[in-house]
């Protein structure tokens, strides 16, 4: 509900700019120095590209923010990237990419074989990797890189290796990475065979990232127990 929507962040938004919002009692307590509004995100139970007016969307949030005052906030979108390639999600970045926006664009393999393991999905792995270098040629962007443990075992040497590789490709097309977030599990599963990795092992997977690609990367920890 397009409207619903809309009325609610209108509300959200009126409730930060005028202090209302740190009256309600699991706010209150927050410091007054660190009483901001971060961002306004695009995500969800499902791929908000795929919304057909998409680019309506963001512009109206665009023209909320703009209304309140709040022009620094940023748009952030967490997207698989799996439609960049439709005309009306293009013209919907570059309004969000126009508004102090960032595209958090999900990679979590290096081979197509992993990427059909790990998102069970009938979308090309080259279609993904194509569209986030796309995007990446127009603005830079963040890439958001979830990795786990199936069956008790993380993604292999090679999968990692492969996985770098791909990042240096999209560089290499004149891409721009701001940064690659890693990070696992932190919710429970659908599946119980998935597991979250250790925070020593996040954190080897992100240093192997940024040494072989020159990226910056942070670590972003789950559930697990070393």
């Amino acid at each position: 509900d397009t409207a619903a929507m809309l009325d609610e962040l209108d509300g959200l938004l009126h409730s930060v700019t005028s202090g209302a919002l740190y009256k309600h009692p699991r706010f209150a307590a927050v410091p007054p120095s660190m009483r901001r509004l971060n961002d306004v995100a695009f995500s969800g139970d499902g791929e908000p590209t795929t919304y057909r007016n998409f680019d309506q969307i963001v512009a109206r949030c665009a023209d909320l923010k703009r209304q309140h005052g709040l022009n620094d906030v940023k748009l952030v979108l967490i997207t698989n990237a799996s439609m960049f390639h439709r005309p009306h999600v293009q013209r919907g970045l570059a309004t969000l990419m126009d508004n102090q926006g960032e595209i958090w664009a999900k990679l979590e393999a290096g081979t197509a074989e992993y990427f059909q393991t790990i998102d069970r999905t009938t979308i090309p792995f080259q279609r993904v990797l194509d569209n986030i270098t796309w995007a990446a040629r127009q603005w830079p962007i963040v890439v958001q890189s979830m990795f786990l443990r199936l069956d008790g075992a993380g993604p292999s040497d090679e999968e990692l290796a492969a996985f770098c590789q791909r990042l240096t490709d999209i560089i290499r097309a004149g891409g721009r990475i701001r940064a690659v977030q890693v990070y696992t599990v932190a919710r429970p599963p659908a599946e119980q065979y998935v597991a979250p990795l250790p925070d020593a092992e996040v954190d080897r997977i992100a240093a192997l990232i940024e040494r072989s690609t020159g990226l910056a990367t942070r670590a972003y920890y789950g559930s697990a127990a070393d």
